[in-house]
Parts: structure tokens; sequence; C-alpha cells
């Protein structure tokens, strides 16, 4: 060690001293913790990134909604846009304009929500004033709305190819 410090000496530079070996640990400790400071930023921002892209990914293709009724079992529901519903599955849909419609759920009425109870080719039938499909009783038939009006049964027969045939999934009406 004393030729080291020699040679040092010699050049214009003085031997480390205790003082200086422990300001270098320190000084590069606080790189470490700057450099791992700095990765971890960069990997959060990664990830935050890539979350959102993921996020926007699935936004595309699904949707989720919180349920404003009490005809629907379940505060909120994830939709999957695009996928075919079978026969037990809520599906959502934009209901047709009339006055019936906007008188009970005004002008910007939202979505509808109904479980599937009979595919394409399934057998609707009123006997008296309940609903079967495929001979399986799903449903009363209300007389009138909750304000009076009369209501229509809806249509019988097979349900036509690419249909469905919708309904609340409680007994108090299609």
């Amino acid at each position: 060690m004393a030729a080291a410090t020699e040679a040092l000496a010699r050049v214009g530079h003085a031997a480390p001293t205790a003082v200086d070996v422990a300001g270098d640990r320190a000084a590069r400790k606080a790189l470490i913790v700057k450099r791992v400071r700095q990765w971890s930023a960069v990997a959060l921002l990664g990830i935050v990134w890539g979350g959102y892209n993921s996020i926007a990914a699935w936004r595309e293709t699904h949707a989720f909604m919180i349920n404003a009724s009490e005809s629907l079992p379940n505060w909120a529901f994830f939709i999957q846009r695009g996928r075919v519903p079978a026969k037990g599955d809520y599906v959502f849909f934009a209901p047709p304009e009339g006055e019936l419609v906007r008188r009970h759920f005004g002008p910007d009425s939202g979505p509808f929500g109904k479980r599937v109870i009979g595919e394409a080719g399934a057998l609707v039938e009123h006997r008296g004033k309940w609903v079967y499909v495929d001979g399986v009783r799903v449903a009363h038939m209300k007389p009138r709305s909750r304000f009076g009006e009369v209501l229509t049964p809806g249509p019988v027969g097979r349900v036509p190819e690419g249909c469905y045939y919708p309904a609340f999934p409680k007994w108090r009406g299609v």
C-alpha cells in the first residue's frame, strides 16, 4: 500500500483516507438509490401505459353498465359486445321509439336489459295470461301498464332465425 501511496503522491494525488473511502461508499449508495428510483419510475410508466392500452382495447369489445331499475337482479353488468347470446344470458338493447316508452321511461330511456328465454326456433305460446316458451311457463302477461294503459300481448309462434325472445327474469310480466 505504501508503494501505491508514493505513486499517487508523485502524480499529484493524495492517498485516499478513511473519510474519502466512506464518502465514496455513501456516494455510490446514493447513486444506486437514484438509479433504482429512475428505473422504477420508467417501469411504472410502462405499466401505466400498458394498462391504459389494455383498457382501451377492452372498451372496444366490452362495456360496464350500472343497473338503475328494479327489473334486473344485479346492480351492474359487464357486457361483451358482438357475442352471440345464449339462452339464459342477459341482452341489452335500445327500446323501440314510441309514446308508451317515452311516457314510462322518458325521452332518454337508455338501454333495456332482459334475459334470453328463447332462441331461434323456440315456440312461444300464450295460454290465458301465461307465456310459454317450448312448453315451459316463463312469464305472466300484464293486462295494463303501471299507468293503466292497456297492453297488447306480444307475438306467438317460432322465434325467427337471428332473433331471440327476451323477458324479465321475474314473473311479473314480459
